[in-house]
């Protein structure tokens, strides 16, 4: 009976998988006819039970991109690229949308060391990065029983070295992994939604404005008072907003 059980739910969700598939089909389909609205209550609905993949978002963002909702298709293309990092689609769609926001914010200057390290790192997501570390333990430990084991002077060395190097290597790849995971997790960028936000000095509506925003610009949250949040732009510039006025990649 137990077996019996488990093999209806294998089946229910190969059932489900398939299903999805259809609906993304049919999303396309409609995008490749230029419905677009159809096209994005069909990824919309997708996503409604619960599936996310980054092609989806990705398709989801060409689909608003191509209906003239500039602020979605960022959205959306922000959020395909936190599940693919790597995907050179994803990120020229994203700058060609960027490019025609209202807000040019020139970027606080990274050190370049940094910038590289972030740039490699998302080459990969949580998942290979993990992977990636896992096997280089695992080869840490074999290259440790060459060196404890082995008679020979040469092994020996080998062993040693080689272990030193995968073991720094399994730590750099198991951290890279926990900082992709770490992005998809706490979600701490959003993108204006409002035509044109006013940035206050305080939490409350009587504050001094700062400056303002506009829609299909990205900002970092930095901390939450009741129903505000702080944010910093990209030139290091912060200053609070309401949180109805932006929403979470």
């Amino acid at each position: 009976m137990k077996q019996l059980y488990i093999l209806f739910l294998v089946c229910l969700s190969v059932g489900a998988v398939y299903g999805q598939d259809d609906r993304l089909q049919e999303g396309n389909a409609q995008y490749s006819d230029g419905n677009f609205q159809m096209a994005i209550d069909t990824y919309k609905g997708i996503l409604s039970t619960g599936v996310e993949s980054g092609t989806l978002y990705f398709n989801l963002g060409n689909a608003y991109y191509k209906n003239g909702e500039l602020s979605n298709a960022i959205l959306n293309y922000e959020r395909a690229l936190l599940l693919k990092p790597h995907d050179k689609d994803i990120k020229y769609n994203l700058e060609l949308a960027y490019s025609q926001t209202t807000d040019k914010i020139e970027s606080v200057d990274e050190f370049f060391l940094s910038k590289w390290v972030i740039d490699f790192r998302n080459k990969a997501t949580s998942d290979t990065w993990a992977f990636i570390g896992v096997a280089c333990f695992i080869l840490t430990l074999i290259m440790g029983a060459l060196f404890f084991f082995s008679r020979s002077v040469i092994l020996k060395k080998a062993g040693f070295y080689l272990g030193v190097g995968l073991l720094v290597g399994s730590l750099v790849t198991l951290t890279f992994s926990y900082r992709q995971k770490s992005k998809l997790v706490n979600r701490n960028y959003a993108i204006v939604f409002s035509p044109s936000l006013t940035v206050k000095s305080s939490p409350d509506a009587s504050g001094t404005e700062i400056f303002i925003l506009h829609e299909g610009t990205k900002v970092k949250i930095v901390s939450t008072l009741g129903q505000w949040k702080e944010i910093e732009i990209a030139d290091g510039t912060v200053g609070w907003v309401e949180e109805t006025s932006i929403t979470i990649i």
